[in-house]
């Protein structure tokens, strides 16, 4: 069946699909004359098998998070768009006939390869899928693969798990060979997903990457600066009691706030085709794009990014020098008026003037 002809048998016109790639095209921010090339990209994805989805240690949120997508929803364009030939979720097929579909489609080779949970790699036996090591299925997969497109934290840099006993590590961790495109997020926000599948289909090319190979596209600013409760936090506005009316739209720092040391587009292009976003819900940034997320663990070197709603290392003030977390709303609301300067007061407190290089998103700061 031709890809009209499967539009036909969906109740779709050819112009219902090019103004679902129009509403696709704006929603991912590109320019309007990739209307073409994107409807050519999806005809052609249509009609070949192009996704090899693996899970590992998760707890199936990416996967969620993309069924869950509007705008265009999983039914019209992004199931089509990927061509999903492996998916144990939402697979019909189970048991052996799945793990030899899988065996099928990884001998053809060239395909894309999603990865969503970590690998364990302190003992195989953490995870096993039809008798066999998650870590074997994975590098087995890899080797025949086009590129690699990690999904959600987890996948990316071990997540919450590396925070257990299992050993947990990215995709990037295990597979050194093939072309890696990081997209973290607990959970991943689908059109991170869709727009760099768009973009690898598209050009044939893996895209701009920062450090911790991530999309320059969406990891390439800091939260911070686009933050809708900046405004506060240049004033030293900072909320300390969760139940006081009058702090309800103070910068959410001294709670555990990571914004000013992670790189997303969360801020810019809210979830749920524009719906909401954490900070705007009044929960603190948790910091899950960067690799720092969750928390070390016993066989993890990282210094984790939790506990999620406190403030843990010490602020250093110009002029006044280390400060507990908890006071140092007072102290910077008492050094904007005497004129200190809250601005490099910010930056100062949140290091962004002292940015780790390895982390730059892309940028100096």
């Amino acid at each position: 069946m031709d890809f009209q002809s499967r539009l036909e048998h969906k109740g779709l016109t050819r112009r219902d699909f090019l103004k679902a790639v129009a509403a696709v095209t704006a929603a991912l921010g590109f320019p309007v004359v990739y209307e073409p090339r994107i409807a050519a990209a999806v005809e052609k994805a249509a009609g070949k098998p192009a996704v090899i989805w693996l899970e590992g240690q998760d707890c199936t949120g990416c996967s969620e998070s993309l069924l869950a997508s509007v705008n265009p929803g999983p039914t019209e364009i992004i199931l089509d768009l990927l061509s999903v030939r492996y998916h144990e979720t939402i697979m019909a097929a189970s048991g052996q006939v799945a793990e030899n579909w899988l065996d099928e489609n990884i001998k053809q080779g060239g395909y894309l390869l999603i990865v969503e949970g970590s690998i364990p790699t302190a003992d195989d036996r953490f995870l096993t899928i039809g008798g066999r090591p998650f870590k074997a299925i994975l590098q087995a997969a890899a080797a025949k693969a086009a590129a690699i497109v990690p999904i959600g934290a987890c996948a990316c840099y071990g997540g919450i798990p590396a925070a257990g006993p299992t050993g947990a590590k990215g995709v990037q961790d295990i597979i050194k060979d093939k072309p890696i495109i990081n997209l973290p997020g607990c959970p991943v926000k689908p059109n991170w997903l869709l727009g760099t599948v768009l973009h690898y289909l598209i050009l044939n090319k893996v895209p701009e990457l920062d450090s911790n190979k991530r999309p320059l596209a969406y990891f390439g600013t800091l939260l911070h600066d686009n933050c809708p409760r900046r405004g506060h936090y240049e004033k030293g506005e900072f909320l300390t009691d969760w139940n006081d009316p009058g702090q309800k739209e103070f910068c959410l720092l001294l709670r555990g706030c990571k914004g000013p040391k992670t790189f997303t587009d969360c801020a810019q292009n809210w979830w749920n085709d524009g719906v909401n976003f954490c900070i705007n819900a009044s929960s603190p940034c948790a910091g899950c794009t960067q690799p720092e997320f969750y928390a070390a663990g016993p066989m993890d070197t990282r210094v984790g990014l939790a506990p999620l709603y406190l403030r843990t290392d010490t602020m250093n003030l110009p002029g006044v020098g280390g400060v507990n977390p908890e006071t140092v709303g007072k102290v910077v609301a008492g050094a904007a008026v005497v004129g200190a300067g809250v601005h490099l007061v910010g930056n100062v407190l949140t290091g962004r003037l002292k940015q780790d290089k390895g982390d730059k998103g892309g940028r100096e700061q």
